[in-house]
């Protein structure tokens, strides 16, 4: 814990406060284990800093239980507090510390990524922002929603949906069927030119911006002169765009005539967790919204809350909007929107309406998020009740003393016994814990035999159980499970309580769930229990049992992958990682290298005419 002086206050903090600069920059407290537990930023280090340490500096609970768990703290000066700002924003995303309000699962929102350093750009999917030259749209928290959105736009727009890596002279001069049912005009075959394919990403990009009038204005000009220079065909896909835009803009909102791109958020908080609504308004019209939940460990006001967000949602967000219509006021407000302005390179408000229109709207944004959040609870409770009554039916069941708390399931994926795998996955209080799971390559066995498999994972996973326990570990396979599940029937089954036996683990219950009539195997016992249909104890059971299946045929396939990969690319003289990573970039896939022509080999960048030569010769034979 380290030496305290006599106030309490440990003697190497003391020390350090005499030291802080009265500068800007960022703070990281920490607690007797050397975790950072909290970060935060400061216009002046010193005051900012010794104020927690000070008799009445504080009043909250949030910072009273913070300060009762600080023994040291790091400092980090910066130019300037904008300088500061983004530093924390980074360190809260790094180190998610305890009492700093936290955006849940941000990593996890995906991106439209339009690719515009591509000289014929794609629109994809992503979970990160990469300084790589392309326009990034989000972040979302409706996959569904991002998905549908990509569809549509593939729909209306011919734009290519493949990975190629397709210069200016293209690298085909075959269209994929993509291009003869007329989702692609085909870039790889020089089939339109790149002027043509920019203009149609122009519009795109567009659509993503929700500036629909502008390009609705410039379509309908391009279909009347199509239409007059007899270019029908070319009229009529322009009008099928244009109705389907239409369409779309007609559904959005129109809730501002100031031609104004805006975010207007509202909030709400229940316990630890809050629900930030906002909406999106494009040139006056509304063309989307979003809800983020965040977790607020100890009495954060609604100011804190929203200046969290803020913070940590524009650090990543693709677009900053000239307007934001917030609920209440944020902390440092010059700061942020100093900050904000640099980001979207003009100028940006914070305004928190007191009247008329703007007042309404933030008003009906607060609304939304007050519902979004009441539903949030209802699901969970419903879902925790569920998952309780499971393991209580389980419990029944299975003759327990107490309801299964953790569950660990195990499977097996092979074919024919080659890159053979097993699966732990664990399910604590019902939940999952991936954590938790684990994988293993299968080290005895290259011939098919479940039975031997199962065997083999299920004495590693125990027997390193035992080493842990001896190395004083509490967690990860140290820990015991109260129910253990193997995928499979009766013989599945008896392979693992014969190793469990031996090891002196056969206390564990252990079940056997056969896939085909969902039949429950328990040793002992001469017919299997077929539990309802309804039930929530078979539902997670059938959780358990398709998570491992899932988690065993993921690693298989993976495994499966890298020996493909190898068995045709390695073992040709002059192909290295490096050049093999080339080639399935340019290519897209292994099977694409092997179906390509020694003309289209022989375009990949810096690839010696010689080895192109080599691998067309080499996969032909294959």
């Amino acid at each position: 814990m380290g030496n305290f002086a006599s106030d309490g206050m440990p003697n190497n903090i003391e020390e350090k406060l005499r030291l802080l600069p009265a500068r800007p920059g960022v703070y990281l407290m920490k607690n007797d284990a050397g975790e950072i537990i909290y970060v935060g930023k400061a216009v002046s280090l010193r005051n900012r800093v010794r104020s927690y340490f000070q008799a009445g500096g504080h009043s909250s609970p949030k910072v009273t239980a913070l300060v009762g768990h600080i023994v040291d703290f790091e400092y980090i000066v910066t130019d300037s507090e904008v300088e500061a700002l983004i530093l924390e924003c980074n360190l809260i995303k790094e180190h998610a510390p305890w009492y700093n309000i936290r955006l849940k699962d941000d990593k996890s929102y995906p991106y439209v990524k339009v690719t515009l350093q591509e000289p014929f750009p794609r629109v994809a999917i992503v979970r990160r922002m990469q300084k790589d030259g392309s326009r990034y749209f989000g972040p979302y928290t409706n996959v569904q929603a991002v998905r549908q959105t990509v569809r549509f736009l593939q729909r209306i727009f011919p734009i290519r949906t493949c990975k190629k890596d397709i210069g200016l002279e293209g690298i085909s001069d075959r269209p994929c069927l993509n291009y003869h049912i007329r989702r692609c005009q085909a870039p790889c075959a020089q089939l339109i030119d790149q002027a043509d394919y920019r203009r149609m990403i122009d519009e795109v990009v567009l659509v993503l911006e929700g500036r629909h009038g502008k390009l609705l204005q410039g379509m309908e000009r391009r279909m009347q002169t199509a239409a007059q220079e007899l270019r029908f065909e070319e009229a009529a896909r322009l009008r099928d765009q244009i109705q389907a835009l239409t369409a779309v803009v007609e559904k959005q909102k129109i809730v501002s005539f100031e031609n104004i791109d805006q975010d207007i958020m509202g909030y709400a908080r229940v316990n630890d967790l809050a629900c930030v609504q906002v909406f999106f308004v494009r040139s006056g019209k509304i063309i989307g919204n979003e809800h983020f939940f965040l977790e607020t460990p100890t009495g954060e006001t609604g100011v804190e809350i929203m200046t969290a967000f803020v913070e940590q949602y524009y650090a990543t967000a693709a677009f900053v909007p000239k307007e934001l219509l917030l609920p209440v006021g944020l902390v440092e407000p010059d700061v942020i929107a100093s900050w904000l302005t640099e980001l979207r390179g003009s100028r940006v408000y914070l305004r928190v309406p007191q009247r008329g229109e703007k007042k309404r709207l933030v008003e009906m944004v607060q609304k939304n998020a007050e519902l979004v959040l009441e539903e949030r609870i209802n699901r969970q409770a419903r879902e925790s009740a569920r998952r309780q009554q499971g393991l209580e039916e389980l419990q029944s069941y299975l003759g327990l003393d107490v309801p299964p708390q953790r569950i660990e399931a195990f499977d097996i994926s092979n074919i024919q016994g080659t890159e053979a795998v097993g699966s732990m996955v664990v399910f604590q209080d019902g939940e999952p814990t991936p954590a938790e799971y684990r994988r293993f390559r299968i080290r005895g066995k290259d011939t098919p035999d479940d039975y031997a498999m199962m065997r083999e994972v299920v004495h590693r996973r125990f027997v390193r159980g035992f080493q842990d326990q001896e190395a004083g570990s509490e967690g990860g396979f140290a820990q015991k499970p109260q129910l253990v599940l193997i995928d499979g029937g009766k013989g599945q089954l008896g392979a693992a309580r014969q190793v469990m036996a031996e090891l002196g683990v056969g206390d564990i219950a252990t079940l056997g769930l056969a896939e085909r009539l969902e039949e429950v195997y328990i040793e002992g016992q001469p017919a299997p229990m077929a539990l309802p249909r309804d039930s929530q104890a078979l539902y997670m059971l059938q959780r358990l049992r398709d998570e491992a299946h899932r988690f065993a045929l993921t690693y298989h396939r993976q495994l499966r992958a890298q020996r493909t990969t190898r068995s045709i690319l390695d073992e040709i003289p002059g192909v290295g990682p490096k050049r093999k990573k080339q080639l399935i970039k340019h290519f897209g896939s292994v099977q694409a290298v092997r179906a390509a022509s020694l003309e289209e080999l022989q375009q990949v960048p810096g690839l010696p005419e010689v080895v192109a030569e080599r691998i067309h010769q080499e996969l032909r034979t294959e």
